[in-house]
C-alpha cells in the first residue's frame, strides 16, 4: 500500500521548516534552515526574501527524500507563515525590491504617528479591527514606496508586487500565482473586515495601490499547482502562523483559545462568525475561513518579545550557553528577588500598545545574581500572557478556563508551570508540540479531502502533559502588582523630539549606505548557496546606479572598468571613504549636505528605475 502525506511549511522568523505528516497527524519527516536575520539600525528588522526562498528550494526535496516519498504521495500542501513581514518584488522579474521588513520592525514609528493626525485614523481600526501600529504591513508598505523614487508610480502600474511570505512562497512555488488568504491580509490593516476585501477607504488612508496587492482567498482552497523545485503538489491551505496554530489546536468553537510561545507569543480566542472589536487592546482577526463558509474571527492578543527573550539573554548577555540552559539557572532561586524584566526591545504590543516603550531591568539591588535575572526572563512571558488573558475575558465576557500551549517555549517546564500560576488555570501541552505546521497540514488535508470533517482532526488531538496552578492568591496579586509598576516605568521612553535625523538626507550618510550595500552583496557573492547570477545582477546594477550619481552629483569621476570586479569596487569605496568623504564633512555645511544628499538619493533612484524598465 503506498502511504499518502500532507506537505506543510512554515515560514517563521528565524527559520523555515517543512514537515510530512501522516493521516494521525504524526511527523514523518521534518527538515529545518535558519535564515540571517539583518539588523542594519536600532530598530530595525530584516530579511532576505531570496533567502528564504532558496531556503524552502532546498527543504522541500529533502523532507520527501528524508521519508523516502516522491511528490506524487503528497496529497497537498499548506503553508503558515509570519504574518505581517512585508516583501516587494519585481512582477517581471520576480526579484524582491530591498529586504523584506519584519513584523517587530519598528521604524515605521513616524509615519504611525503621522498617519494618527490624518482625517480619518480613527475610521481605521472600524473597518480592519487593527489600532495604528508599526507591528502591521500597511505602514512598512507606505514606508517603502516613500524611500524609492519612482516606486509608487511604478506600484500604481502594477509593476511592483506586495505580499506577506506566504505569498512570495506562492508566486515562486506557481511561477506567478499573486493571492493571499483572509487571515493573512487581516493583518495588513487594508482589508475590511466584513466584507473581507480590500477596503477603498483604507487603500486610500494610506494611499496604497490596489494594483500591487494579491487576490484575497480561504483559507482552505486549492490554488493552484507547483510548477517548480516539486511540481504537481496541490497547494491547498495558508495560514498566518498563529491562525495555523489555532487550527491545530483545534479550537474550532467560540470560547476555545490557544497561546503559541515563539520568538514572540500570540494567543488567540475563537469569537465565532461575528467579529469583536476591542476595548481593552486587543486586535480583531479572522481566525480562519473553511472554503466558501463562512469566516471565523478570533480576539488575539500578540506578546513581541518571549522566545527572544531568552535568545538575548543567551547572545547578549552570555549568561548561559543553550536555551535550555535557562530553566536550570532559574531553578537555582526559589523566587526573583524583586526584580522584574520587562523586554520592551520593540515597544509594547497588547494590550498596551506603546510604539515608544523600551526594555527595563526594575528591582536592582546587590542582592540579585544570575539565577534571580533568569527566573525573571521566564516570569517576563508569564506576566504578559496574564495581562493578554485578563484582556481578553474583559472583551469576550468569558472567563479562560484552560489554556491549550504549543510552540517552542513550551519545552520549559518552569515556564509552563509559571504561566499556570499566574493565570490561575490549567496550561494544557499537545502531543505535537509545533501545530502551526500541523494547523496547516491539517487545512490542506481538509481542502481536498483527506481528514472529512473538523471532529476528525478533533480526534487526533492528545494531550501530551498539563501544569495546575499552585501559587497562593495574596502572592499572585502583589507579584501582578509589581510587574504592572514595572511596565509603566517603559512608557515613553522614545520621544520624537529625540528621534534621530530621517536617513537619506545627509550625503555622507548616503553613501556609507550604499557602500554597506554593494559590500553585502559582494559577501553574498561569495556564498555557495547565493544565485550568483542574481546577486551579480543587483551587484552591478548598485555599483552602476552609485557611479552614475556620485559624477552626476559630486562631479567626482571614476573608473571600475576592470576585470577583477571584486577588487575594482573595493579600491573605490576605500578611496572614497579616505578622500571624498572626508572632504565632504571638512567644505559643506549640515544643510548643504543634506541638499546633496536628497540630489544623489533621487538620481541613484533614477538610474535603478531605468535598469528595472523593459
Amino acid at each position: 500500500m503506498t502511504h499518502r502525506y500532507v506537505m506543510s511549511v512554515d515560514q517563521g522568523t528565524t527559520s523555515t521548516r517543512c514537515i510530512l505528516f501522516d493521516a494521525r497527524g504524526r511527523l514523518v519527516s521534518v527538515v529545518q534552515r535558519e535564515h540571517q536575520q539583518h539588523f542594519p539600525r536600532p530598530g530595525w528588522v530584516e530579511h532576505d526574501a531570496a533567502e528564504i526562498w532558496r531556503n524552502l528550494a532546498r527543504l522541500m526535496p529533502e523532507a520527501l527524500t528524508q521519508a523516502g516519498a516522491s511528490a506524487e504521495q503528497v496529497v497537498g500542501l499548506g503553508i503558515a507563515n509570519q504574518r505581517e513581514t512585508t516583501v516587494l518584488w519585481d512582477r517581471r522579474t520576480g526579484a524582491p525590491i530591498g529586504r523584506a521588513v519584519v513584523w517587530q520592525d519598528t521604524r515605521t514609528d513616524r509615519v504611525v504617528e503621522q498617519l494618527a493626525r490624518e482625517p480619518g485614523a480613527k475610521r481605521v481600526r472600524e473597518l480592519c479591527g487593527l489600532p495604528l501600529a508599526t507591528y502591521f504591513s500597511a505602514p512598512k508598505i507606505r514606508w517603502m514606496l516613500d524611500q524609492t523614487p519612482g516606486l509608487q508610480e511604478r506600484a500604481e502600474r502594477g509593476e511592483v508586487l506586495f505580499g506577506t511570505t506566504e505569498s512570495w512562497l506562492i508566486w515562486n512555488l506557481t511561477g506567478g500565482l499573486h493571492i493571499t488568504d483572509v487571515t493573512n491580509a487581516s493583518r495588513t490593516m487594508l482589508m475590511n473586515l466584513r466584507t473581507l476585501s480590500w477596503d477603498d477607504e483604507l487603500l486610500e488612508f494610506f494611499d496604497i495601490p490596489r494594483a500591487m496587492l494579491p487576490e484575497i482567498r480561504s483559507s482552505t482552497e486549492v490554488y493552484g499547482t507547483t510548477t517548480t523545485v516539486v511540481p504537481g503538489i496541490r497547494i491547498a491551505a495558508a495560514l498566518g502562523d498563529q491562525q495555523a496554530a489555532l487550527f491545530g489546536q483545534t479550537c474550532f468553537a467560540p470560547g476555545e483559545a490557544k497561546c503559541t510561545y515563539g520568538t514572540g507569543s500570540f494567543l488567540l480566542l475563537n469569537t465565532g462568525h461575528t467579529p469583536v472589536l476591542s476595548a481593552h487592546g486587543m486586535l480583531t482577526t479572522v481566525g480562519f475561513k473553511i472554503g466558501d463558509e463562512p469566516a471565523v474571527y478570533a480576539l488575539e492578543g500578540s506578546i513581541a518579545v518571549t522566545g527572544s527573550l531568552v535568545q538575548w539573554f543567551r547572545d547578549s548577555l552570555e549568561l548561559i550557553g543553550t536555551a535550555p540552559e535557562i530553566e536550570t539557572l532559574a531553578r537555582t532561586v526559589r523566587d526573583n528577588g524583586g526584580c522584574y524584566i520587562v523586554p520592551a526591545f520593540s515597544g509594547l504590543f497588547a494590550p498596551h500598545w506603546h510604539s515608544e516603550a523600551r526594555g527595563v531591568i526594575a528591582g536592582l539591588t546587590s542582592y540579585i545574581t544570575k539565577g534571580h535575572l533568569a527566573r525573571a526572563v521566564l516570569e517576563a512571558t508569564g506576566w504578559q500572557t496574564r495581562e493578554v488573558v485578563d484582556a481578553m475575558n474583559a472583551d469576550s465576557g468569558l472567563a479562560l478556563s484552560t489554556l491549550k500551549v504549543d510552540g517552542g517555549m513550551t519545552a520549559n517546564n518552569l515556564l509552563m508551570q509559571i504561566i499556570a500560576d499566574v493565570l490561575d488555570v490549567p496550561v494544557v501541552r499537545p502531543m505535537v508540540a509545533e501545530t502551526v505546521s500541523l494547523g496547516a497540514a491539517y487545512a490542506a488535508g481538509l481542502s481536498v479531502g483527506y481528514w472529512p470533517d473538523l471532529e476528525g482532526l478533533r480526534r487526533n488531538w492528545h494531550r501530551a502533559g498539563q501544569w495546575l496552578p499552585t501559587m497562593p492568591p495574596p502572592r499572585r496579586a502583589a507579584e501582578y502588582a509589581n510587574w504592572r509598576q514595572a511596565v509603566e516605568l517603559t512608557f515613553g521612553w522614545m520621544r520624537p523630539t529625540e528621534a534621530a535625523r530621517p536617513t537619506g538626507t545627509d550625503i555622507v550618510d548616503v553613501i556609507l549606505d550604499d557602500h554597506r550595500r554593494i559590500e553585502n552583496l559582494l559577501r553574498e557573492l561569495r556564498n555557495d548557496d547565493a544565485d550568483r547570477a542574481v546577486v551579480l545582477l543587483e551587484l552591478t546594477g548598485q555599483v552602476e546606479a552609485h557611479v552614475a550619481a556620485t559624477e552626476r552629483i559630486l562631479h567626482s569621476p571614476t573608473d571600475i572598468d576592470s576585470d577583477d570586479l571584486e577588487n575594482a569596487v573595493l579600491q573605490h569605496i576605500r578611496e572614497e571613504e579616505s578622500t571624498l568623504l572626508n572632504e565632504l564633512r571638512r567644505t559643506l555645511s549640515p544643510s548643504d549636505r543634506t541638499a546633496l544628499g536628497r540630489a544623489f538619493t533621487a538620481e541613484r533612484g533614477k538610474h535603478l528605475s531605468a535598469q528595472r524598465s523593459p
